[in-house]
């Protein structure tokens, strides 16, 4: 099996990337640098701003999405699905159109209190992305069908392949009779309108999937990721892979920005200090997880006031954290299991 990670470069005849890409992907670098500087931070991606919150273009979709993203984990969690529902409303209300979930999320609950809360013209003030795991054609269109039945939609606005956390998870997905037959098939057929990708475990396997695609003549149009104030010390998706979705004009999707809640609990930072780490980063959506409406109220509060941080406030948060994020131990879905659904159930892939 060939290497095709961009950061091979002793053999670039194997790397997956022309020389076009490998100097985009380090202009890449660049081009983060300066998006991370106080005058040219993320938010310089505001396309406008509604009920408040500021709003981001998606990389090469052109699509105009909230700079906080409403997790579907956690929607579907509560005890009363009312109150699932109240929280997904509110966040639309409120000024959030960009809502993830995923086909496995709490059993497949997630999806079907969201598309209730999407009833009563809930769903054309949303952009709504949602995953699949299966990487064979059959099982992808499968899944593709029951997350729309779900969630009461007859299109997806974008689709993720879900944990892309194993070396051999991108030629599966993009090899014969792959899921990713199945997602454009889809496309086609006018269920789904945009087609991403997303995964915890490792830097190098998100470049792989980048490669594999190119080498398919393939763009992807979002990549899922952690981007916390621990990542930056530890197997940096900030460092290694933001530099080229940069360059490449991929939606940035930031996830975890409080690792789960690890991060919160080494004390070395707060919650409102996460978020404002992430948003700071050339994201187009920092996806937090909300099981309350003041959590939802909080995270409203910091997309609300956000302004760019100076490159000394960066500084300081990454000091905070740079002893307690050694090891990768407050990032268990990198370091271990834990967190690997299809993992523990590795009949979702099929």
């Amino acid at each position: 099996m060939k290497n095709h990670l961009p950061s091979d470069d002793h053999d670039s005849s194997q790397s997956g990337l022309t020389r076009r890409r490998f100097l985009e992907a380090t202009l890449g670098t660049a081009i983060v640098s300066s998006l991370t500087s106080p005058t040219h931070a993320s938010p310089g991606n505001v396309a406008d701003v509604r009920n408040g919150v500021p709003y981001r273009t998606l990389g090469n979709t052109g699509e105009k999405v909230s700079c906080i993203g409403l997790g579907g984990y956690h929607i579907g969690m509560q005890s009363d699905e009312q109150e699932s529902i109240r929280i997904i409303r509110t966040a639309l209300d409120q000024g959030i159109n960009f809502l993830d979930n995923c086909w496995d999320y709490n059993d497949g609950n997630s999806e079907i209190r969201m598309g209730k809360a999407l009833q009563g013209g809930y769903r054309q003030k949303a952009f709504l992305m949602t995953k699949i795991d299966s990487h064979t054609r059959q099982g992808a269109a499968k899944q593709i069908d029951e997350c729309l039945r779900r969630l009461q939609t007859d299109h997806l606005d974008l689709l993720q392949f879900h944990e892309v956390i194993r070396p051999t998870d991108p030629e599966a997905i993009f090899g014969a009779n792959g899921g990713m037959e199945a997602a454009l098939a889809a496309k086609q057929q006018g269920k789904i309108r945009y087609i991403g990708f997303t995964g915890h475990k490792s830097p190098q396997i998100h470049l792989k999937m980048l490669n594999t695609g190119f080498a398919h003549n393939f763009t992807f149009n979002s990549v899922q990721m952690p981007l916390n104030v621990m990542d930056a010390h530890y197997d940096s998706f900030q460092k290694l892979v933001l530099p080229v979705l940069v360059a490449h004009n991929i939606g940035v999707l930031g996830m975890k920005p409080m690792g789960s809640g690890l991060i919160l609990e080494t004390k070395t930072v707060s919650s409102v200090e996460c978020l404002q780490y992430a948003l700071n980063l050339p994201t187009s959506v920092v996806i937090t997880g909300c099981d309350t409406l003041p959590i939802l109220q909080q995270a409203l509060q910091v997309a609300r006031t956000f302004h760019p941080l100076s490159q000394e406030q960066v500084s300081a948060l990454l000091a905070k954290t740079e002893r307690a994020a050694q090891g990768g131990e407050h990032e268990l879905y990198k370091t271990a299991h834990t967190f690997d659904g299809t993992v523990q159930n590795p009949q979702w892939l099929d």
